[in-house]
């Protein structure tokens, strides 16, 4: 097991960061092999953009 710098990496081992990249380039993959129809930009940037703001509301009933 190999240890890695916190200033070089945000995992603790190599292991670690090989399982992570691993596990992100099957998330992509599936993605890429999906057959669920794609949205559009515009779209998916407008529903970010409601939980982005959703989420600062909530924050400010909360102070």
């Amino acid at each position: 097991m190999s240890k890695l710098s916190p200033i070089e990496s945000e995992f603790a081992t190599t292991e670690e960061a090989e399982a992570y990249d691993a596990w992100f380039r099957a998330k992509v993959q599936a993605a890429l092999d999906s057959k669920e129809p794609c949205i559009p930009h515009d779209e998916a940037m407008a529903f970010i953009k409601r939980k982005m703001e959703a989420k600062r509301a909530a924050r400010q009933l909360e102070e």
